[in-house]
């Protein structure tokens, strides 16, 4: 990073009409740190994604919501029902002066409203909208609904989670819907380069089950390289050639470690390495002090020769803490990675070091919550949070008052008829 500081963000100076719920709030949190304008638009009500917990000290409240506080951290924020018809002139006021418009809602419900991308370019022909459901706006399945469990079912990421002898897993956190954000946010991107060069907008199109797909990164090239359907192997990774389980996470004394066993010339340091560390502790076999490490080919590997290489490593490992084993690892060049709990990597300094944790003050709740930061740091365009996720009509008054000119008045009226 250099010293002297910077002012315009990556996308300063655009506006992003962000109509998601839980399903995409991702993306336009991501745009709002890249340093757009971020207005997110609620139903008078509030946003159903305001009930999704978990909550601030565990209490249900829609104010407490911390999935809520995180992915519209960078937000404003406004109440508009574009169901009804002042309401969705108010909107096309909006887009007039938008560069996005971001939204998740079910396949057809913004044509229904007159609100679709071939109407909204007809009123601002820059505007770029990302649509973001579950399977896409075309093909047999684009009407269905999905919860994360069933996407990360149907995009095949859990049909290579878990044990061989178990059923399928999901992660523990929902991903699907985080993943469509993300991919939703590169392509809005892209679209706003194509945009710089041509002047004209366009229509992006993300399908949730596809990103999951995409992030089975290790399964395609298995099958299309060696003709290996990759499958569940639980702590374990399937042998690219011959099938066998290479364990990847091994239990220590007060966690897990990441630790894989290497054929040939490329694991033949880092074998010698740990069994010359395991020799010191008196815990290497006979069998392996003098063990020709560059002549292990994995092609010709078996189970049961892999078993004897793994078992005196796992026994070795129990004896110390992750923190040891990533520590003297690194003196004596051996790639252990310990596998980090929240409280790790809160404490990380790595983190701490690049300024990764951001404290945000909330005075509605007392207090003041850790987030994470930038999720990227750029030199020239740097990330800035600025304020953290709005109250439930927050900013009405700046953007009907201020900025579209509406009288009080026809504001008290407009709330009364519950448009806002």
């Amino acid at each position: 990073m250099q010293d002297k500081k910077h002012t315009q963000s990556m996308l300063n100076g655009c506006r992003v009409l962000d109509l998601t719920d839980d399903k995409g709030a991702l993306c336009g949190r991501i745009l709002a740190d890249l340093g757009a304008d971020v207005i997110k638009i609620e139903k008078p009500e509030g946003d159903k994604s305001r009930n999704v917990g978990p909550y601030y000290q565990n209490i249900p409240d829609p104010t407490k919501s911390l999935s809520w506080l995180a992915y519209n951290l960078n937000k404003r924020g406004i109440t508009l029902n574009i169901e009804t018809r002042e309401g969705r002139e108010l909107f096309v006021r909006l887009v007039r002066k938008a560069d996005f418009v971001v939204e998740s809602f079910p396949v057809g419900y913004m044509q229904g409203l007159g609100l679709d991308y071939p109407t909204l370019s007809e009123i601002n022909p820059s505007i770029v909208m990302t649509s973001i459901t579950p399977f896409g706006q075309i093909g047999p399945y684009k009407d269905y609904k999905a919860s994360d469990i069933v996407i990360m079912a149907m995009g095949g990421f859990m049909y290579i989670t878990g044990n061989p002898e178990d059923p399928p897993l999901r992660l523990s956190v929902p991903q699907a819907f985080l993943l469509a954000s993300a991919h939703a946010a590169a392509a809005t991107m892209i679209a706003h380069y194509h945009r710089q060069i041509s002047g004209m907008g366009q229509y992006v199109d993300v399908s949730a089950q596809q990103c999951v797909l995409w992030e089975l990164a290790n399964a395609i090239p298995l099958w299309e390289l060696n003709q290996i359907i990759l499958k569940r192997v639980g702590s374990y990774m399937s042998g690219r050639w011959t099938g066998i389980k290479q364990r990847l996470l091994w239990p220590c004394k007060d966690g897990y470690v990441i630790f894989f066993v290497m054929g040939g010339i490329a694991g033949a340091q880092t074998n010698r390495r740990i069994f010359k560390w395991m020799d010191e502790e008196n815990m290497a076999p006979d069998y392996f002090l003098d063990f020709d490490w560059e002549n292990l080919d994995m092609t010709e590997q078996t189970e049961g020769m892999q078993q004897l290489i793994e078992e005196p490593i796992a026994n070795f490992f129990l004896l110390h803490t992750k923190e040891e084993l990533y520590v003297e690892g690194q003196e004596r060049g051996i790639v252990i990675s310990p596998v980090s709990s929240a409280g790790d990597i809160l404490a990380d300094p790595q983190l701490t070091a690049r300024n990764f944790w951001i404290d945000i003050e909330h005075n509605e709740l007392g207090a003041t919550i850790r987030y994470p930061g930038a999720f990227v740091r750029a030199s020239e365009t740097p990330c800035v949070v600025k304020r953290r996720a709005p109250l439930l009509g927050e900013h009405n008054l700046e953007i009907y008052k201020e900025e579209l000119r509406l009288s009080q008045d026809i504001i008290s009226s407009l709330k009364q008829d519950g448009v806002i």
